[in-house]
């Protein structure tokens, strides 16, 4: 939690101290209303937020959420050398015990791997250092060898690594959620650094709104809503954490092909989905894949998404599914 390095990026939130800068990139909390109080902190080098009916009794939920994010933490952080990502990153050929927790989230993150033909890569971190944005020493690829078996993970090379920062803050996300609900609290609103995850209804009665910021490093403010019911939402763009260097600006996000911070018009990717884990790791997929790629990807897996493209043209907009966003 000590580093604060301010060149690092999305890929990179577990246990550092830059992600805050970079939260106005993601989707962002709409107006509240006095009907609701806040639960609010610090995690994984950003902030979290628990928005629930003023009626709720927050008194005894900081110490279970904070334990919980905590306990993400040590599994899952790349910055951190205690953690379990970091030892099976160091561990070189054998099989190594994961818990199921674990296994879950590289199972999944395998799994999208599959479904976007590499566009979302979970060895790409070592790449990502390279770039300034990440920690991660090591081989990079491939994804196709790695495999679970028997509560174990199971490497393709010796200095292969994992990256799981692409999908465990949605991870996280979903097991706030759990808690909440295990607790009797069915409508509340959860975020942490800018992803969201809601449930039930807003204390008035109405699904819970959640903005989407403009995409661009100059922009400012809103270009629009969306109502969610029961779901999630996440963006992966150009405006969290990138530089300038000459005429061309270095994203965090990198093309696994290329090996280098993606080129383009694409400027960021939102998705809706039914668990923040998917809008999580689809939206940095998404985003790796490019705009002609991202669509068809979009299309081909029912995923609802919104691609904003800033080209000559304008900023653009592209949606997949059943994406709606309203125009504030």
């Amino acid at each position: 939690m000590a580093n604060t390095r301010m060149d690092l990026g999305r890929r990179a939130f577990l246990g550092t101290g830059c992600a805050t800068m970079f939260t106005a990139a993601c989707p962002a909390l709409a107006s509240g209303a006095e009907a609701t109080q806040t639960l609010s902190g610090g995690a994984f080098g950003t902030t979290w937020r628990v928005v629930l009916p003023s009626s709720a009794d927050m008194g005894p939920l900081r110490a279970p959420v904070e334990a919980l994010l905590a306990e993400i933490d040590a599994e899952m952080s790349p910055w951190r050398p205690d953690s379990l990502l970091s030892r099976i990153n160091r561990t070189e050929g054998v099989p190594v015990a994961i818990t199921a927790e674990f296994e879950r989230v590289a199972e999944s993150a395998l799994m999208l791997a599959q479904q976007t033909g590499g566009a979302f890569d979970p060895t790409v971190g070592p790449t990502v250092a390279q770039w300034g944005f990440g920690p991660i020493k090591g081989g990079a690829g491939p994804w196709q060898g790695f495999r679970l078996d028997s509560a174990h993970l199971i490497k393709p090379a010796p200095d292969a690594t994992l990256d799981l920062c692409g999908i465990a803050k949605g991870r996280a996300l979903d097991r706030l959620g759990e808690l909440l609900r295990n607790r009797g609290m069915t409508d509340a609103l959860v975020e942490i650094g800018g992803e969201v995850l809601a449930l039930g209804r807003h204390p008035s009665g109405r699904h819970w709104q959640v903005g989407v910021e403009a995409p661009l490093p100059t922009d400012t403010g809103l270009i629009g809503h969306v109502t969610l019911d029961n779901a999630a939402l996440a963006t992966s763009g150009i405006k969290a954490n990138s530089f300038m260097l000459g005429d061309r600006r270095y994203s965090h996000i990198v093309d696994p092909v290329e090996r280098a911070p993606v080129t383009g018009a694409l400027a960021s990717v939102t998705v809706q989905a039914e668990t923040a884990m998917q809008a999580d790791g689809w939206a940095t997929g998404l985003m790796a894949a490019g705009e002609d790629q991202a669509v068809k990807l979009a299309h081909r897996h029912g995923v609802n998404a919104l691609l904003l493209i800033a080209d000559a043209r304008g900023l653009r907009q592209v949606t997949t599914g059943a994406f709606d966003l309203k125009v504030t």
